[in-house]
């Protein structure tokens, strides 16, 4: 297996959560400008690594195995951190939403993959607002202090929240689009191994959307 440097950039931002961890918990006035700036350098790996692999066609089933999971690592280990600065039951909620989501459409794509019909499920845009709300609250939230007079805590848990309701939209959107397909599968018999005689299945038109 080769590793491409679009790769070795998805390694390098799963080294960086145990430096994240590591800041996190150091007893020094600037740990949380680090935790800051590891989680920026770790969301421009996760940026340069994808737009390198399209831009120098050094794409792999390898990569785009490891590239989300780096993501979700990343995100779940932040936000697990974040519980104990802010340990509410509805800060606790907000944060299981995001992480059991993510869990969940995980699996649903590796099914859907397992059946060919990937493209039902793919990145919509709900989700990519998601993201960019999730990513910027993590950010303020792990820089902990005010800003002058911008509330930064506040406002990363404003943020947060916000990235929650997303959360549950994206993945009603998810799971609708998948709906026909698990009913179809749930039905006695569509189970059962195909026999030689099967015939071909037909190509859907559904196109995995950005």
């Amino acid at each position: 297996m080769e590793i491409t440097f679009p790769t070795i950039l998805t390694l390098l931002r799963i080294a960086l959560i145990p430096v994240l961890v590591l800041f996190f918990y150091l007893p020094i006035s600037w740990s949380n400008v680090a935790c800051v700036v590891v989680f920026s350098l770790a969301g421009l790996t996760d940026w340069l690594d994808g737009y390198l692999a399209r831009k120098t066609g050094q794409t792999s089933s390898f990569g785009a195995f490891l590239d989300p999971v780096a993501d979700k690592l990343m995100v779940a280990t932040a936000l697990i951190l974040l519980i104990q600065l802010h340990p509410t039951a509805l800060f606790t909620l907000a944060s299981a939403i995001i992480v059991g989501r993510e869990i969940t459409i995980s699996a649903l794509r590796e099914w859907m993959a397992e059946l060919g019909e990937r493209g039902r499920v793919g990145v919509s845009w709900v989700g990519k607002v998601k993201t960019a709300f999730q990513m910027t609250a993590i950010g303020f939230l792990l820089y902990r202090e005010p800003i002058g007079w911008l509330p930064v805590p506040t406002i990363g848990r404003l943020l947060l929240f916000t990235a929650a309701a997303l959360t549950l939209w994206s993945m009603a959107i998810y799971m609708r689009a998948a709906w026909p397909t698990m009913r179809s599968s749930s039905r006695p018999g569509t189970n059962a191994p195909a026999s030689d005689e099967a015939e071909e299945p037909k190509p859907t038109n559904h196109i995995q959307h950005p």
